[in-house]
């Protein structure tokens, strides 16, 4: 009896319309809540190597809290993307995932789950265990830069992908996906400048400090 109902309601295309925009809202919520930390975080980041600072203690906790609520962002994404894939195969069919704008959100989708796993398994450890950045050593922190603007770009990418109906069934996936790699390789190299800059910065700042300890113990 309440099979039927359900599949009476989900049979009703008004009843699917509206369903169908309330998971759409939370979906966009989520992506919502993910690019705003993401965003926010990244600002601060940039801010600390302009300045050539180590982060602090608080700094690397905000840090794994951050990283738990996008991971809750992306789980939802993936349920609500589901739900919506699934209310739209029922409308349109299986040539619903024929159209280039659709397989790209879910590459890139699918891409963000496999870098917050990279995330979570090494490069969060790796930060609590040294406090900062700038003290990785040179083969974390150049993953942990490329899996930070990997992250970046991807949930930006998605979410123009996710507004741009207009590139539904005009452009290929190629096309589509032709900036994809171009803004990764640019903020990871934009990121790698600005790190190696700010260590560098910050050891001379260190070391003048070392040799002013050194010259007052003297006197």
């Amino acid at each position: 009896m309440e099979l039927s109902f359900i599949a009476s309601l989900l049979s009703d295309k008004q009843f699917a319309e509206f369903l169908r925009l309330g998971i759409v809202y939370v979906h966009l919520i989520a992506c919502c809540v993910a690019i705003g930390l993401v965003l926010t975080s990244d600002i601060a980041m940039t801010q600390q190597l302009f300045k050539a600072e180590r982060c602090s203690a608080s700094d690397a906790h905000h840090l794994t809290s951050l990283q738990k609520t996008v991971s809750w962002s992306l789980i939802v994404l993936w349920i609500t993307g589901f739900a919506i894939v699934g209310i739209d195969v029922a409308d349109k069919g299986l040539v619903y995932f024929e159209n280039p704008k659709i397989q790209a959100k879910i590459a890139i989708v699918a891409l963000l789950t496999l870098n917050g796993f990279v995330l979570h398994a090494a490069v969060l450890p790796a930060v609590q265990r040294v406090g900062s950045l700038l003290d990785l050593s040179v083969g974390m922190r150049t993953l942990a830069l490329f899996s930070g603007a990997f992250s970046a770009v991807s949930w930006f990418y998605a979410a123009m992908l996710g507004v741009g109906r207009p590139l539904a069934w005009k452009y290929s996936l190629l096309e589509l996906m032709a900036a994809y790699p171009l803004l990764i390789v640019g903020g990871f190299t934009s990121m790698m400048l600005l790190t190696h800059w700010s260590k560098k910065t910050l050891e001379a700042k260190e070391n003048g400090w070392n040799n002013t300890l050194v010259v007052a113990s003297r006197k």
